[in-house]
């Protein structure tokens, strides 16, 4: 085959794809050559299978004829020349098949991106089309679905009831014979009555309008006439003060009060008006059977613009808001607060007291005043009171009275378990995480106490198993009002006793009244020689006092106070704790007998009993009521049964000289039973000592 290619000699093609002719000849000779052919329109005729055999098969022959040189090359005769020429002529030829065949390849895929654009082309053109079919019927849909959507205006109108518009629209509108079987009449006619009734409501609406503004017209004369008698009643008012003041009847200052409460809040309007009503029913209490107080004041203090500033809701305005916008740029060029100052900051907000404040005077048979004053602390929802007392005439301030009438122990435990050192509002220890405050008891010198019965008296209940909004409770503050005061009053004038009993008692002095003393015999020896106060944690540290304690009866709220009692060698150690509510509670006495050794309650059963006479029959000391000298009576009585266990003891022989502690008191039997126990019973008028 390779020959046969070599010795036919194809025609000169002129190529008609596009580019120049690259021909020599001349056109004439063009015109004159029968073998000019176009590759494009071969390539139509061509078979691109045969084209590919064939392209295989003059790669195969160029490989054979490459070897067959190489092969005469390396043998290196001169005569292989001609034949190494003839051969490399061949591959020549093959060469020129191998173009051709890669031209009419380029044809053959350049007509095949012709056809798939043209394709690509229609198809593009028929999806626009879809497209634009599918966005029509999107659009027909919408607006078939606002077809159906519409709603006309007079669906929105309420209209009468069919029944209620044939009967009461006139026959030319309701028209029956027509509407009644053609749903669109009726409407349309419905809708004619309607427009008919609201005509006759807008002429009935300008009638009301005039007879509005005529009577606006005579409000406003009317205000005219009672602005221009305001000033005269003023006058009249001011002229009637000496009136009031002579017959006890201050209208006037009662009528600004209660101006004034009309800015408080609610748990201290609702003590306001219920210690006012409380304090007018004792003042008008006339029959002896009603044990009311009948000195009871109450007043309103505090910042009275302040309280109306709160009231107020806060004005916008730009001009306050680029003021103080340019405040704070300037404060925070000055200083920026530290997280410290923050906390501080919140803290004081969150403890912020109402500018308002009620007041009560609480006063006493002797003169003395008790000034409660309740504030309101806004943010946490609870009252605090403190208290300061007033004593009718100058009294001498005894060392271990210090604590008597000191704010903290005055008024602690007026009920019992109610100390005033936490908040009784559940909320506010949340309150309290969030700006770092551990406990309202470090605030109470400031803030005052909140007390539970102080939430009462201004209506507030906080309860703990349900959580709920509190709101100030009338009822609640008047059903404890009485017994409050009452109590208070009680709390008053028991601390003054003490205070009393307590000047005496530092001297050495027993003040027993005449009313007590035929409970005591007529000669008692032992003596008191020492009154003091003691600490919660000195009394705790005492060893003759552990059953008060572990029976939890002396508490950090308690008075406590050493008392010593002396006859001869003997020495009578007395602890006693004071409840806050004395007398109603009685002290307890824990002894210690210092003479011929240390001898308790623990070791001796004569000063058990000793205790017993003191802290278990304390009714037979309490005295006439309300049994203030209930403390000073069980002192006497601890001096009496010292004398009785002393003059009762056996005296040993076997020491020389008279006996310590002679027998004075009469006796019946000295001791009884096993345990040796001493009479200490004082039997009245009788004047001798027994056995219970």
């Amino acid at each position: 085959m390779s020959s046969d290619s070599s010795k036919k000699r194809k025609p000169k093609v002129i190529r008609t794809d596009g580019g120049p002719q690259e021909s020599k000849r001349s056109r004439p000779e063009a015109d004159q050559d029968t073998k000019c052919y176009s590759e494009e329109a071969e390539v139509d005729l061509r078979d691109p299978n045969k084209d590919y055999e064939l392209y295989k098969q003059t790669c195969q022959d160029l490989q054979k004829l490459m070897a067959e040189i190489q092969e005469l090359k390396s043998k290196g005769n001169k005569d292989s020349a001609a034949e190494i020429e003839e051969r490399r002529i061949q591959s020549c030829v093959h060469f020129m098949t191998l173009k051709k065949l890669n031209r009419l390849a380029h044809i053959r895929l350049k007509k095949g991106r012709d056809q798939t654009h043209e394709a690509k082309q229609k198809v593009d053109a028929y999806h626009l089309q879809l497209q634009n079919l599918l966005y029509e019927v999107m659009h027909l849909q919408k607006e078939i679905t606002k077809c159906l959507e519409f709603k006309s205006r007079h669906e929105e109108i309420e209209l009468v009831t069919i029944k209620e518009f044939y009967e009461e629209a006139p026959p030319e509108i309701s028209k029956p014979e027509i509407t009644t079987d053609d749903p669109h009449q009726q409407t349309l006619s419905r809708l004619d009555w309607e427009l008919e009734q609201r005509k006759r409501l807008a002429e009935k609406y300008k009638e009301c309008l005039a007879n509005k503004e005529k009577i606006l017209k005579e409000i406003e004369v009317k205000k005219e006439y009672l602005s221009n008698l305001q000033p005269r009643l003023n006058s009249i008012m001011q002229a009637s003060l000496p009136v009031q003041e002579y017959l006890a009847m201050p209208f006037d200052q009662v009528h600004k009060q209660y101006e004034i409460a009309r800015h408080l809040p609610p748990p201290l309007y609702v003590l306001f008006v219920q210690a006012s009503a409380y304090g007018q029913a004792c003042a008008h209490a006339k029959a002896s059977s009603l044990r009311l107080d009948k000195k009871l004041a109450v007043a309103i203090e505090g910042n009275v613009e302040e309280a109306k500033a709160l009231c107020k809701p806060p004005e916008d305005s730009q001009d306050d808001e680029s003021d103080s916008d340019a405040e704070e740029e300037q404060t925070t060029k000055r200083r920026r607060p530290t997280l410290g100052m923050q906390l501080d900051d919140k803290r004081k907000e969150m403890l912020k007291r109402h500018p308002l404040s009620v007041t009560i005077d609480l006063k006493c048979k002797d003169g003395s005043v008790l000034l409660l004053t309740f504030y309101y602390l806004m943010n946490l929802n609870v009252m605090t009171v403190k208290a300061k007392v007033t004593a009718a005439t100058e009294m001498t301030m005894p060392i271990s009275a210090g604590d008597l009438l000191s704010l903290d122990s005055l008024l602690s435990c007026l009920y019992p378990g109610d100390h005033g050192k936490r908040t009784p509002n559940p909320a506010n220890q949340f309150q309290f995480d969030k700006v770092g405050i551990l406990s309202l008891s470090d605030y109470v010198t400031e803030l005052g106490h909140p007390y539970v019965w102080v939430q009462k008296l201004g209506g507030l209940h906080f309860p703990k198993d349900q959580p709920q909004p509190v709101i100030a409770d009338s009822s609640l503050s008047a059903s404890h009002m009485e017994r409050t005061m009452k109590l208070l009053k009680m709390r008053l004038e028991s601390r003054l006793a003490l205070h009393k009993q307590f000047a005496s008692l530092e001297h050495g002095i027993l003040p027993v009244s005449s009313e007590c003393q035929h409970l005591f015999p007529t000669k008692i020896v032992s003596r008191l020689v020492k009154w003091v106060a003691l600490t919660y944690e000195d009394y705790l540290e005492l060893p003759y006092t552990k059953d008060v304690v572990e029976a939890s009866l002396a508490e950090d709220t308690h008075l406590y106070y050493m008392a010593l009692i002396e006859r001869g060698t003997a020495k009578l150690q007395a602890a006693v704790v004071l409840n806050p509510g004395y007398s109603s509670v009685p002290p307890i006495f824990s002894l210690c007998l210092n003479w011929k050794g240390e001898k308790t309650s623990y070791t001796d059963d004569n000063i058990r009993s000793m205790e017993s006479e003191v802290n278990v029959y304390y009714k037979e000391l309490c005295g006439p009521k309300p049994g203030y000298q209930l403390l000073t009576n069980q002192l006497q009585r601890l001096c009496v049964v010292l004398d009785v266990y002393l003059e009762t003891e056996t005296h040993d022989n076997s020491v020389e000289g008279p006996k310590e502690f002679p027998q004075e008191k009469m006796c019946l039997r000295l001791v009884r039973g096993p345990s040796r126990m001493k009479p200490f019973k004082f039997n009245y008028p009788q004047g001798f000592f027994s056995h219970r």
